[in-house]
């Protein structure tokens, strides 16, 4: 197993999106990988186990001597089969285990022995990408010249955001708008995957040559998934540009956002079925989360109107009846909030003005 090909060069890796084949337990991978990468596991999830266990009793031959066992015959060819697979269609890509250990060494040594491909294996495994990336973000949080794009829900920050060279979306990488009704139909990442797909998006802004990127006005949560701390330290303390909107263009936008983006991919998710069930079900449960800050009376009412909202819909396939109800949301829960929030960031705000002059000012910091 010796002398077998390692890639070192971490940060090409992540810079052009290479292939990368993730030998580790299904276990392993769900709770964090990369962007461009497909788990074909070498041991599934009970024989990484059942080796684990051996090798703290028995040491190192003794968990081979198993891995052999339990991986052999027909289950050994047909893992083989799916990394050949996987190799043709991904000729210059790479593969790893957690550390570069044995896992992905054996993977090579079987890859090799089938068709004579030197097929190169991450030096340092996953724990190696995962501290480049770490440290990353940490190194590249200090070193850019942060910009927090702010405004009002509903203001279409992040439709300016998708306009510009040198903007992370945030919400994106997270698949979450970042309020009580931000959750998507779709589940966010773990953590990890956001941080590592943040990092790798902060690197390539630093291989452009971007001295400047410029984020949308977050908390520390987006979700369920959280900043990394040099970041969020960063942006707290950032330069602030805050764009203005009318209501009228706030619920046009919010609409937009929360009636046909989310319905459409719900549509994805159930095909031609019913998606109307399950957006109530989105809807009213995102309303119940902030049932205790709305109070009975007004929550009441704003269930009323968005169940009315949703049948009309339903019959008619018009959504102009939701405007009301998204207009009391944004107006009397959401501004309050921002309005306290953004009165402590007074002297952070370099530039204030509607969306085109905004996207103009930026467009001009980007230059």
């Amino acid at each position: 197993m010796k002398n077998q090909p390692q890639y070192t060069d971490l940060l090409h890796l992540f810079l052009n999106d290479t292939p990368m084949l993730d030998v580790r337990a299904p276990i392993e991978y769900k709770q964090g990988s990369f962007p461009h990468t497909q788990n074909i596991a070498i041991l599934k999830d009970k024989e990484r186990e059942a080796i684990g266990i051996r090798y703290k009793e028995q040491g190192q031959d003794a968990a081979i001597a198993l891995g052999e066992k339990l991986v052999q015959g027909e289950t050994k060819a047909k893992r083989i089969e799916q990394w050949l697979d996987f190799i043709e269609k991904n000729p210059k890509g790479v593969l790893y285990c957690f550390r570069g250990g044995l896992r992905s060494q054996i993977t090579q040594m079987w890859i090799k022995e089938k068709t004579g491909i030197a097929y190169p294996r991450v030096a340092g495994g996953y724990k190696a990408m995962r501290r480049f990336l770490i440290d990353a973000i940490e190194r590249l949080a200090s070193q850019f010249e942060i910009i927090v794009l702010s405004g009002r829900t509903g203001s279409g920050k992040t439709r300016l955001l998708k306009q510009l060279k040198t903007s992370i979306d945030l919400e994106g990488l997270a698949n979450h708008r970042g309020s009580a009704f931000g959750a998507n139909p779709t589940p966010q990442p773990t953590p990890i995957d956001f941080e590592n797909q943040l990092a790798i998006e902060m690197l390539k802004h630093e291989a452009l040559g971007h001295k400047m990127i410029v984020l949308e006005d977050e908390g520390a949560n987006i979700g369920s998934v959280r900043l990394p701390i040099p970041l969020h330290k960063a942006m707290q303390k950032a330069k602030i540009v805050l764009m203005e909107a009318e209501d009228n263009e706030r619920v046009d936008v919010t609409l937009c956002e929360y009636v046909d983006d989310v319905q459409q991919q719900l549509k994805v998710l159930h095909g031609d079925g019913n998606i109307f069930a399950p957006y109530e079900e989105y809807l009213l449960g995102s309303l119940a989360k902030i049932h205790k800050r709305l109070g009975s009376e007004r929550h009441l009412e704003l269930n009323k109107k968005l169940k009315k909202a949703i049948l009309h819909q339903q019959a008619t396939g018009e959504t102009h009846l939701y405007s009301d109800a998204f207009l009391s949301l944004l107006v009397d829960y959401y501004d309050p909030m921002y309005d306290y929030q953004i009165s402590k960031k007074q002297q952070r705000i370099i530039h204030t003005g509607k969306r085109q002059n905004v996207f103009e000012y930026l467009q001009g910091m980007e230059s």
